[in-house]
């Protein structure tokens, strides 16, 4: 179950109906769960804010499931797919995406 982070705070905001969505559709996408202790570095625990510092320092690329080789063979629509996930994960809808 995925539960959106409002919920914990009894806030919930217009975007509570995509999120569990949005997290597997990453899930899919990285081949890795959102939540994974396995990693070393305690910033990678979590999905979502590894692909938010991936997108930030243009890396992307790299979160593209290794083990699919069809999601290797269109990584560029991946990771298109990638960012505007995590654009509708932010807590402010209004930023857009500029980059292309």
């Amino acid at each position: 179950m995925y539960l959106i982070p409002e919920w914990l705070r009894l806030v919930i905001t217009e975007k509570v109906h995509v999120y569990a969505f949005k997290i597997v559709l990453l899930e899919v996408l990285c081949g890795r769960k959102n939540l994974d202790w396995s990693h070393v570095d305690e910033d990678d625990d979590l999905l979502l804010g590894f692909i938010r510092r991936k997108a930030e320092q243009e890396q992307l690329m790299d979160m593209v499931d290794k083990n699919n080789e069809g999601m290797q063979l269109h990584r560029e629509a991946v990771t298109e797919m990638m960012s505007l996930a995590a654009w509708c994960l932010q807590g402010d809808f209004n930023k857009v995406n500029t980059k292309q």
